[in-house]
């Protein structure tokens, strides 16, 4: 059985990327965050490692442009 993906909240998730929740919902607009999880009629979650993959590929982009 696999295991059950974690789930964090916005506030989570800003803490995660140093970014402000403002920020990411900019992002999210523009569909350049990870998709949300909607836990209710006003909550929404992210998934864990969905966050960490973002993260990931922005340090991969910065060492990719610089030389």
């Amino acid at each position: 059985m696999s295991e059950c993906p974690q789930l964090i909240s916005l506030k989570q998730a800003a803490e995660i990327t140093s970014l402000s929740r403002t920020m990411i919902n900019r992002l999210r607009a523009e569909g350049r965050f990870p998709k949300a999880v909607p836990m209710g009629e006003k909550r929404i979650a992210f998934v864990r490692d969905e966050v960490a993959e973002f993260v990931r590929n922005r340090i991969l982009d910065r060492d990719a442009t610089s030389c």
